[in-house]
């Protein structure tokens, strides 16, 4: 759903807001669940597909933010700053079900697509914000029909999670990552303990033993700011690299497998403080190295 709108839908005016045909909807639904490999999206409008999508996430079994996690998430913005805010999203969607969390995640990137072609489309941020917090938070129940104060709660519900949804689309490229104070801590954590060996797994410990044949007569130390990467898998098994203000992982990828796309390779911080955490690609890592200048870095995928 999601691809088709991409492709198709950015630039529809009113898209998501404008409701297709309730009966289209259920013959185009009914169509899906029997035969979804096959289906021909090609005859489905962007309104359409677009109603697909808010009924899929309105409908879900259990909430895509969970029924453990809901009353948290409406709490959020009752924390006084924005700051704070975010930190606590952070949190609260490492918390989630691992399919949750990707699908959300999926949902939040392709919302800011569809806000960045407002001056198409005509839907702004907010717009956007207020017509997915009904699907979002407002659990679809299939029991009786709630009475006219559950429905007045249940919108004020809506309100509360569109501003939410607005603080989590207008920051999604924030949210997947884990909160600095979290890492500050762990940091803080392993080296209380760093007398007792990291418990890193067979292939982790193989891979950094593994080595070049002449890295004895290469250099034992190295000068400030420079790193030694291994990447054992790769053609280039060793090399060190200077770092500067600039110097990012992919930056560091890109360098042992030009020929090979660096999303397949990640950089990793091993060891010193950290045990083992696999960087972002645009991660500085003259940031890391300060704070955790003993560790080892190792290219893998």
């Amino acid at each position: 759903l999601l691809c088709i709108l991409e492709q198709c839908g950015l630039q529809t005016e009113g898209i998501l807001r404008v409701s297709g045909s309730a009966a289209r909807l259920k013959n185009l639904r009914q169509e899906l669940d029997r035969s979804c490999s096959t289906f021909d999206w090609s005859a489905v409008r962007q309104v359409d597909a677009a109603g697909l999508l808010k009924l899929f996430i309105r409908e879900l079994p259990t909430p895509l933010l969970t029924h453990t996690h809901m009353s948290t998430f409406h709490a959020v913005l009752s924390v006084s700053s924005v700051v704070h805010q975010l930190q606590v999203l952070q949190l609260l969607l490492l918390l989630l079900p691992e399919a949750n969390r990707d699908t959300l995640r999926a949902l939040l990137v392709f919302l800011h697509k569809v806000v960045s072609h407002q001056d198409q489309n005509r839907m702004s941020l907010w717009n956007v914000s207020m017509v997915m917090a009904p699907n979002l938070f407002v659990h679809c129940n299939r029991g009786n029909k709630p009475s006219i104060t559950k429905q007045r709660e249940e919108m004020e519900k809506a309100v509360g999670g569109a501003h939410l949804i607005r603080l989590m689309i207008k920051n999604q490229d924030l949210l997947w990552t884990v909160p600095t104070f979290l890492l500050s801590q762990l940091r803080q954590m392993n080296l209380a303990s760093i007398q007792k060996p990291f418990n890193l797994s067979r292939t982790t410990s193989r891979l950094l033993r593994k080595k070049n044949k002449n890295d004895r007569n290469q250099l034992t130390e190295l000068c400030e700011g420079v790193i030694r990467v291994h990447a054992p898998l790769n053609t280039k098994v060793s090399m060190a690299i200077q770092l500067d203000e600039q110097t990012t992982a992919k930056d560091i990828t890109s360098r042992f497998q030009p020929e090979i796309s660096p999303a397949s390779q990640h950089l990793y911080e091993v060891g010193g403080n950290i045990c083992a955490r696999r960087l972002h690609p645009d991660c500085c890592l003259l940031d890391v190295y300060r704070v955790n200048p003993h560790c080892d870095w190792l290219i893998k995928p």
